[in-house]
C-alpha cells in the first residue's frame, strides 16, 4: 500500500494526542454519542470489567484505540492501570493525561465506562487488557494505590512525542512504564524518573519507533504540544522518532514476565468480541474460532438482488 505524506501526517496527528482529545482540535472537549452508542459502550465496559473480575489479580494494563493508527502500524495509544479495588469504582484506570485549562499533565482517575468512551468511534474499537502474574501484580497494585509514588513520577511538562530516556518531557504512556520500572524495581534508590528511566534501560526496555518522512517531523514542530529538543539528533536526522506507546509496552511486559496474560477486546454496532490470548484481532473486528461474540444487534444482510 502506498501511502502519501499527508495520510501519514494525520495518523501522526491522531497518534498523538492526549487523553481528553476527540479530534485534530487538540483541546477539544469529548464528543457527545447518541443513546444507541451510549449503550453500546456500557456493553463493552461491562464485558471488559467482566474480563478483568475473572482474571482474579488486582491490577491489569489497560490500552485503547485511537484514530488512522493503522497507518502507522500502531493500533493502540492510550494506556492506564485498572485497580479493582479502587475506592470510587470497581476498576477504574490510573492515568496520566493532559489538563488543557492549566496547560500541564495530570494524573486521572478515571471509571471504565468513561475510559471505553475514550476510544472515539462508538462504532467500532478496540481494547486491550494485559494481567500479571502473582507477584508483578501484587508490586504494582502497591505502586499505583500509593498517590505519592504517582506524583513522584509525574513530569511538570507535557509532550505527546516524549522521548523514554529524557527527563524533561512525559507523555501518559511514559508515565506507565516509569511507574511499571518503579513497582519492579527491586534495588534501593530514589523512586524518581531518573532512576525509572535507568532500571528501564538496564531491563532492555526499547521504545516504539516510527520512521517518518522529514517535511512531517517538520510540520510536528509546529504544533504546541509536540517537542523535539529531547530527541537525539541523530534519529531525528533519520526521521525516527522514539516514544511509548502501548504495544511496546506490553512487549517489554511480556517479555519481562513470560506467564501474563492478554485479553482484546473489540465492538462494532452490531457485536463485541473477546479474544484470550496475544495474537492480535482481525481489522474490522472479525472473530475467528475460538473467540467468544457477545451480539448486540442482528448482523446486516447483504443484498443479493441482481438489480
Amino acid at each position: 500500500m502506498r501511502l502519501n505524506p499527508a495520510s501519514v501526517l494525520l495518523a501522526f496527528l491522531c497518534l498523538l494526542g492526549p487523553a481528553q482529545s476527540g479530534s485534530l482540535r487538540y483541546c477539544d472537549p469529548q464528543r457527545s454519542i447518541g443513546p444507541a452508542g451510549l449503550e453500546r459502550m456500557l456493553r463493552v465496559a461491562d464485558v471488559v470489567k467482566t474480563e478483568l473480575e475473572a482474571s482474579g489479580q488486582p491490577v491489569a494494563l489497560v490500552s485503547r484505540s485511537g484514530l488512522a493508527l493503522g497507518l502507522l502500524g500502531q493500533r493502540y495509544s492510550h494506556a492506564g492501570v485498572s485497580r479493582r479495588d479502587h475506592e470510587a469504582s470497581p476498576w477504574a484506570v490510573r492515568q496520566l493525561y493532559y489538563a488543557c485549562d492549566e496547560a500541564r499533565p495530570r494524573i486521572f482517575d478515571q471509571g471504565m465506562t468513561g475510559f471505553v468512551m475514550g476510544v472515539h468511534n462508538d462504532a467500532e474499537g478496540y481494547l486491550s487488557l494485559v494481567t500479571l502474574p502473582d507477584e508483578a501484580s501484587q508490586l504494582l497494585h502497591a505502586a499505583v494505590r500509593d498517590p505519592q509514588r504517582a506524583l513522584a513520577l509525574l513530569a511538570d511538562d507535557y509532550s505527546a512525542n516524549a522521548y523514554p530516556y529524557a527527563l524533561h518531557y512525559q507523555n501518559c504512556n511514559q508515565w506507565l512504564v516509569e511507574l511499571l520500572a518503579s513497582a519492579w524495581d527491586a534495588a534501593p534508590g530514589d523512586r524518581n524518573r531518573a532512576h525509572a528511566q535507568a532500571w528501564l534501560q538496564a531491563q532492555g526496555y526499547a521504545p516504539t519507533e516510527l520512521q517518518l518522512w522529514r517535511p512531517v517531523l517538520a510540520f510536528g514542530r509546529l504544533l504546541s504540544y509536540l517537542h523535539f529538543d529531547d530527541h537525539p539528533p541523530a534519529l531525528l536526522d533519520q526521521g525516527r522518532l522514539q516514544l511509548s506507546l502501548p504495544q511496546g509496552i506490553e512487549q517489554f511486559v511480556r517479555q519481562r514476565w513470560p506467564e501474563a496474560r492478554r485479553v482484546e477486546v473489540c465492538y462494532t454496532t452490531t457485536r463485541v468480541v473477546v479474544r484470550r490470548g496475544w495474537e492480535a484481532l482481525a481489522e474490522g473486528c472479525v472473530p475467528a474460532a475460538g473467540d467468544t461474540v457477545i451480539q448486540l444487534a442482528p448482523e446486516p444482510v447483504a443484498d443479493s438482488s441482481p438489480w
